[in-house]
């Protein structure tokens, strides 16, 4: 059976260094280092460049930076970004506020399997317990299972036993197939198949499904799921809801394409023409969503 050689992890970040240094924190301490790091930066200001080339320093594996100037959010385009930075022939996506586990990289590495997608699992931590968290860069690699419950007894966890318990991998893949809960916070893919389906779909405008959409297509071209809870858990730093105007009408878009059995992204990776520089960053609060600037660009941050 196809084993991944090599993993590319691709991390989507805005504006949120705090928590994206908690991420690349837990990913330096992986049992794995057969990996990449790409961060997907959809035009954060200097203080996100800051950490990354802090961190990069002393980072185990690979790291790049590919960033975007901030026209909104275009997530879907900053993954595409990441992807074609990548090297690896199997990708992860996992978004900036979300802290993987030490096992994250070696079982999702056991769980790849050709022609199927891993949908990963999350934690949800509270309000509370995520300030408390990056404020005093508290690591969650030494909790205890004691620990944990108490967590999970004061509310500042939501699961417990996820957390806890890895199960073998048998019996994950789905028969039939729904693109229901699966999100791109954590989600491991065959680049290959990223290639066939055209990668993200850069069309979708505002938050929102473009994620089940990339699923959908996958789906159309026979890709089939694959459950990853209790193996590929990460701990998902709370924050505000992303503002979901548009939402309804992405979640359209997502039913009329599986109804249409569409494959291919109408605007995804071959519409992508990567850069080796951009302009650096423009300094600005952060959360700030300027309205649209120059042509798209990318950087490698190094």
């Amino acid at each position: 059976m196809q084993q991944a050689s090599k993993i590319s992890v691709i991390i989507t970040t805005y504006n949120r260094p705090d928590a994206l240094a908690a991420v690349l924190e837990a990913c330096f301490c992986q049992d794995d280092n057969q990996f990449e790091i790409i961060i997907a930066d959809d035009g954060s200001t200097h203080n996100t460049r800051q950490c990354v080339e802090n961190l990069k320093r002393r980072s185990p594996v690979p790291l790049l930076h590919v960033w975007q100037p901030d026209e909104g959010f275009r997530a879907a385009r900053a993954r595409n970004q990441g992807i074609l930075a990548a090297s690896g022939d199997y990708i992860i996506f996992l978004d900036g506020d979300c802290m993987p586990q030490p096992n994250f990289i070696s079982q999702h590495r056991k769980l790849a399997r050709p022609g199927y997608l891993v949908t990963g699992s999350r934690v949800l931590l509270s309000p509370g317990y995520t300030l408390r968290l990056l404020a005093e860069r508290l690591s969650l690699r030494g909790l205890t299972v004691w620990d944990k419950l108490k967590l999970r007894l004061t509310g500042d966890l939501n699961k417990f036993l996820q957390t806890v318990l890895t199960l073998p991998n048998f019996g994950r893949e789905s028969r039939r197939f729904s693109w229901r809960r699966i999100k791109s916070c954590n989600l491991g893919v065959w680049r290959s198949d990223l290639t066939t389906v055209n990668g993200f779909d850069e069309s979708f405008q505002g938050w929102g499904h473009e994620d089940s959409d990339l699923v959908v297509r996958l789906f159309n071209a026979g890709v089939m799921r694959k459950e990853g809870a209790f193996a590929t858990e990460v701990y998902h730093l709370w924050h505000k809801e992303n503002e979901r105007s548009l939402e309804d009408r992405n979640r359209h878009i997502v039913l009329q394409r599986a109804a249409d059995k569409t494959v291919r992204a109408a605007q995804g990776l071959q519409s992508q023409t990567p850069a080796n520089s951009a302009p650096a960053p423009q300094a600005m609060p952060p959360g700030v969503r300027p309205a649209a600037q120059a042509s798209l660009a990318a950087a490698n941050g190094s």
